[in-house]
């Protein structure tokens, strides 16, 4: 398994978005940068977990 993911992360009209680079439908949106880095590394592990890759 991958240990290091890019986290791109971006401040868009009052909102953070960002998503994984390396991985495909891995995005979020939350209203601070804090809360953004939680969701993508919960989405992260979720996805990794439903691919199998995670254990």
């Amino acid at each position: 398994m991958k240990e290091t993911y890019t986290a791109v992360i971006k401040e868009s009209g009052g909102w953070w978005i960002g998503w994984i680079e390396e991985v495909p439908g891995v995005n979020c949106q939350e209203a601070s940068k804090e809360q953004l880095i939680e969701s993508l590394q919960i989405t992260l592990r979720e996805a990794l977990e439903m691919n199998g890759t995670c254990q």
